[in-house]
């Protein structure tokens, strides 16, 4: 299947495409489609479960988790995995 071209300032179009079929918005398929090596999986972070919640809650903020003050550390954990 052929995906569509959403121009220079998408780099992964696929990607893209697969991320906003899953729900995400627009701004954040995009800024996950534009990251280097984003849909490769390095192992090199220990599991969610060695994080203290201060690490989760930043990990939450650079990805853009809304909600993620009022979060405990398992709520941080299902936020970051996606469920």
């Amino acid at each position: 299947m052929a995906s569509e071209n959403h121009g220079k300032q998408i780099k992964n179009d696929d990607q893209y495409e697969a991320l906003r079929d899953r729900g995400m918005s627009k701004s954040k398929a995009a800024r996950i489609a534009n990251t280097r090596n984003a849909g490769k999986k390095g192992g090199k972070q220990p599991p969610y479960e060695d994080w203290s919640r201060e690490e989760l809650y930043q990990q939450a903020k650079k990805v853009g988790i809304d909600g993620r003050s009022k979060m405990n550390k398992a709520e941080l954990k299902r936020a970051l995995r996606g469920r």
